[in-house]
């Protein structure tokens, strides 16, 4: 496919089935490679590079790979706000958005609906601090129940805004994990956390660690890892 990279004032871009969009270079002293990734919504190009390696050959690498980038940007799941009639994902599921101007602000789940009043304008935000809040709630419990699991205190938690990474573990113990796997099925959440956890006891993804994860987690791995490969993007399309 035909495709160009330029420099703007705020840097490179290149040119993808049509689209513009900036190239995001980040400089790792532990890369060992270049690693090429799109940004979940599909908004940047993003490329880790090596402290060694020239910015010239990194953005030919880019270019070499604008068919299997515009392949990815293929698989990026249309941007729809929430909005009174649709529906958002929650749990693996979908819940139908039930707005009622006399109704209460707060959302309230009801069967397979979410009921709230309020501007029509602001369901969007109000939908997004209560999956927010669901998601805090959930994620202590799966928290508190693989720390148990593990033998250790219960990690401190941080919901995570990340656009890359589900989840992380620091060297201080404090478990972060991204608020919109309230939106997945709760085993592919849970295996999140039980990763995070088995962080807590080796940090490193070594066949130690492996076996812990194993042991921790009480549901079938590879599927998990399966739809968070094929599905994980679609928990972008609401709230970016």
């Amino acid at each position: 496919m035909s495709a160009w990279l330029a420099r703007d004032a705020a840097g490179p871009t290149v040119e993808i089935a049509g689209r513009v969009l900036p190239v995001a270079l980040r400089r790792d002293a532990r890369a060992r490679r270049l690693t090429l990734r799109l940004a979940p919504d599909g908004s940047e190009v993003r490329l880790t590079l090596p402290r060694w390696c020239p910015e010239r050959e990194a953005l030919g690498f880019v270019r070499a790979r604008t068919q299997w980038l515009a392949d990815q940007l293929a698989r990026v799941p249309q941007q729809r706000a929430p909005r009174a009639g649709g529906t958002i994902l929650y749990r693996g599921g979908e819940l139908a958005i039930d707005h009622r101007a006399g109704h209460r602000r707060t959302p309230q789940l009801e069967d397979h609906r979410i009921v709230l009043g309020g501007p029509a304008d602001q369901i969007a935000p109000r939908l997004q601090r209560w999956l927010e809040r669901s998601a805090q709630a959930l994620l202590v419990e799966d928290l508190a129940f693989y720390a148990a699991r593990a033998r250790i205190p219960t990690p401190q938690l941080r919901l995570s805004r990340a656009q890359r990474r589900w989840g992380s573990c620091s060297t201080n113990g404090t478990v972060r994990i991204n608020w919109r796997l309230v939106q997945a099925p709760d085993a592919v959440r849970r295996s999140v956390v039980a990763h995070e956890v088995a962080h807590c006891l080796h940090f490193d993804h070594s066949p130690a660690f492996h076996a812990a994860l194993g042991e921790l987690f009480e549901g079938d791995l590879a599927a998990a890892d399966a739809w968070i490969k094929a599905h994980g993007r679609s928990l972008y399309a609401s709230f970016g």
